[in-house]
């Protein structure tokens, strides 16, 4: 994936959450039962393969004192990029573009 406008690629939060998990020696499945989420919904998000939300990004700050706001930024960057990536949605977008001229 390319950089987009923001000079780096942006990354999914689980990246950052995994790497930090993994430093601390912690183990997924004790901290998923710390903060009342299941296995796979923790599993997911350290896989990139769920979105963070903001009520995750509240637990993870409980736990592991990583700053919510940091979590939701990269989340939101994120999702920018995949958006951007899409190639259905940049074709509508244009569409929508030269409709909007027009108006």
């Amino acid at each position: 994936m390319g950089n987009l406008g923001y000079g780096f690629r942006p990354a999914h939060p689980g990246e950052l959450l995994k790497e930090e998990i993994e430093y601390r020696k912690l183990s997924q499945s004790s901290l998923a039962k710390q903060m009342g989420l299941s296995y796979t919904v923790l599993n997911d998000i350290l896989n990139e393969r769920r979105p963070l939300t903001a009520n995750t990004a509240m637990l993870f700050e409980a736990v592991l004192g990583i700053n919510a706001d940091l979590l939701m930024r990269m989340q939101l960057k994120y999702n920018m990029q995949l958006v951007r990536q899409d190639k259905t949605f940049a074709d509508r977008l244009a569409q929508i573009r030269k409709l909007a001229v027009v108006i």
